[in-house]
């Protein structure tokens, strides 16, 4: 199982890949509605930064897909 630390670096280097190769794709990755869930009452966890990275890669794979 990956650590927190390196799912950031994971979830930092895909975000600028999709920044600087589809920068068209990355104005809408504030709109995602799948993101890091975190509240009052829960805590960032290994499982939420991997979903989290999870719904990236599907995101620009659908994309990358959808613009051959």
């Amino acid at each position: 199982m990956k650590t927190l630390q390196q799912l950031t670096k994971e979830i930092n280097e895909l975000t600028l890949r999709i920044e600087q190769d589809y920068p068209e794709l990355y104005q809408y990755l504030d709109e995602n509605p799948i993101t890091i869930s975190y509240s009052d009452q829960s805590e960032l966890t290994v499982n939420s930064f991997s979903e989290y990275l999870d719904s990236l890669k599907s995101i620009l794979e659908k994309y990358i897909e959808s613009h051959k």
